[in-house]
């Protein structure tokens, strides 16, 4: 299972962006609202499985798109099912950890 991720520094916190790497340039739209899938701000690498844990793990503010993405998580006990939101079928899940 491949996982494309950028993490940066934001305000003294982690900041993690990861999403399903198949997701990568991706657009999905709802109404007026378009989100783009970017490279840019998800993909600054490509990891596998056991980064991606250690990844959620360590990150405070954390942006997932994706069932492989947001079922790890889930798993993991960093995300909730309670919190996540379908565009054209693709979940998307924020969580800050303070």
């Amino acid at each position: 299972m491949a996982f494309a991720v950028r993490s940066v520094n934001y305000q003294s916190n982690r900041m993690l962006n990861i999403c399903d790497a198949d997701l990568v340039g991706r657009t999905v739209k709802h109404s007026d609202l378009e989100i783009n899938i970017s490279q840019s701000y998800y993909a600054e690498r490509i990891v596998e499985e056991n980064e991606a844990e250690y990844l959620l793990k360590n990150s405070s503010i954390i942006n997932m798109v994706g069932k492989q993405t947001i079922e790890l998580s889930i798993r993991i006990g960093i995300g909730s099912a309670k919190g996540v939101k379908e565009i054209e079928g693709v979940p998307f899940l924020l969580v800050f950890k303070f």
